[in-house]
């Protein structure tokens, strides 16, 4: 029964992406039919004659709201999963997710200095995610360093670290905004997370970050599973440990940039996604990284499709859906960890 669940995990996920996809463009103020979706999509890809009986406006509300809007969902939700499927592996700790550790707020930061400063238009989306990516990294080396005693990295002191760091940053991201003028409010409501008012330039902006983070994920994906084993073990069966983590904290910061630069602070996701599915798919994570990718992309699709929807016509912001939803999940982890640790003492 186990093997038949992991042999049909990936293939149901994939089929719940393309259910939250249609679901995704489909509900809003303006609702349209999947099978009109559907054919929309096909005629775009020059692989349909145009749908008859169809209006201008329900194509442009497809190809220019909502579509880029589900798209940039999938590439966050699929980040953020893919990140904290690498950072859990790398610590050898479920505990470990962009947000909590720290990371998500050190891209946030590099992001915020870069727009303030006006080099946001000057560099084009790509400097937002490049800053991003330079806050992202070097948060997450500062964590790592903190956090570690001895060979490993305990919860207790993961958390701790994270937690402060975060603070810090925090800290330093509010006395930017002290100096931010006009510009605090939608600073402000970016960091909360949203994907509102993005278009294709955030697709386009995200994609190359996404699709390379995700490649040394891949790449690394065998390697994952020797660093669970220990650093000692990894190194005796070949594995150059010291570089390697420097590579996954770099692929993981990566990653988290690329989500961050494009919606904000958004928590949890890559916290609930791997944990869940190393229960049904097991814990190799050549199984465990394209499952969460998919499930993280379903995801954040979902939890957009209820923020916008949810008490229209207003817009709840996508990170106070997914803090809902994991902040919970997040608790109970932390109660089971403190439980183990009791029964291992």
């Amino acid at each position: 029964m186990r093997t038949i669940r992991r042999r049909w995990a990936i293939p149901a996920l994939g089929v719940l992406l393309v259910g939250a996809v249609l679901a995704g463009v489909a509900f809003g103020t303006i609702g349209i039919a999947p099978a009109t979706s559907v054919r929309l999509m096909l005629w775009k890809l020059h692989l349909a004659h145009r749908p008859a009986g169809v209006a201008e406006s329900t194509a442009v509300i497809l190809f220019q709201l909502r579509l880029p809007r589900v798209l940039l969902a999938a590439l966050v939700g699929a980040a953020l999963a893919a990140a904290g499927t690498v950072f859990q592996a790398l610590f050898r700790n479920p505990m470990a997710d962009p947000a909590i550790i720290g990371v998500s707020s050190g891209a946030a930061l590099g992001a915020i200095v870069v727009i303030l400063l006006g080099a946001g238009e000057a560099l084009d989306a790509m400097g937002v995610s490049a800053a991003a990516f330079v806050g992202a990294l070097l948060t997450a080396f500062v964590v790592y360093r903190l956090a570690r005693l001895g060979p490993s990295v305990q919860v207790a002191t993961l958390l701790l670290s994270g937690i402060a760091v975060a603070a810090i940053v925090s800290a330093v991201i509010s006395l930017v905004m002290t100096f931010s003028g006009q510009n605090i409010r939608s600073i402000y409501f970016w960091l909360l997370g949203g994907l509102g008012a993005r278009g294709w330039q955030s697709v386009i902006a995200a994609l190359p970050f996404v699709a390379v983070g995700m490649a040394l994920a891949a790449a690394s994906a065998p390697d994952l599973n020797l660093i669970a084993l220990g650093d000692e073990r990894a190194a005796q069966l070949g594995l150059p440990v010291d570089r390697f983590k420097v590579v996954t904290l770099a692929t993981g910061s990566l990653l988290t940039a690329a989500a961050v630069s494009v919606s904000g602070l958004i928590g949890f996701v890559g916290l609930m996604t791997p944990h869940i599915l190393r229960l049904v798919v097991g814990a190799d994570h050549r199984r465990l990284l394209p499952a969460s990718i998919l499930g993280g992309a379903s995801f954040m699709i979902l939890a957009d499709l209820v923020a916008r929807t949810a008490v229209r016509p207003e817009e709840i912001p996508v990170g106070a859906v997914t803090a809902v939803l994991g902040g919970p999940f997040f608790l109970y982890l932390l109660r089971r960890e403190r439980r183990a640790a009791g029964a291992r003492a």
